[in-house]
């Protein structure tokens, strides 16, 4: 008995997939006689047409053998914030030496290249350095 095209309509009926129909063996006389589509969901809420669960993998459950990113992406967010920060408050420095006037805007701009090679680690740094060319 080939009752492939009552899957279809099943299939179509109740949205899931071919595969996953399954008729009860007991009821396969009222099946076989299912025209409409009103008698297949008849069928389905008596218990005559079954669904299958959904084979393979959840979502809920990982897959184990992922790669793994490692540490290096941590270590270079932190390197570039310590960079913004220091970078920041060094300008900043030289921008207020410039406006008292201790410095002259071509000094600034040599030092402002000094310290985006990372010449300087700390404003403290960047003082004595003044100090010691002044």
């Amino acid at each position: 008995m080939n009752l492939s095209r009552k899957k279809e309509l099943a299939s179509k009926v109740l949205g899931v997939g071919k595969k996953r129909i399954l008729f009860v063996e007991e009821n396969l006389s009222e099946i076989k006689e299912a025209i409409t589509r009103m008698d297949i969901q008849d069928l389905h809420k008596s218990g005559a047409i079954k669904i299958r669960e959904v084979a393979g993998r959840k979502k809920i459950v990982r897959r184990k053998n992922r790669r793994r990113t490692g540490k290096i992406k941590c270590r270079v967010n932190n390197r570039k914030a310590e960079y913004v920060i220091i970078t920041r408050k060094l300008r900043a420095f030289t921008r207020g030496m410039v406006r008292t006037g201790k410095i002259g805007k071509e000094q600034n701009r040599e030092i402002r290249k000094q310290i985006r090679s990372r010449k300087f680690r700390s404003k403290r740094q960047l003082k004595e350095h003044l100090e010691n060319k002044l």
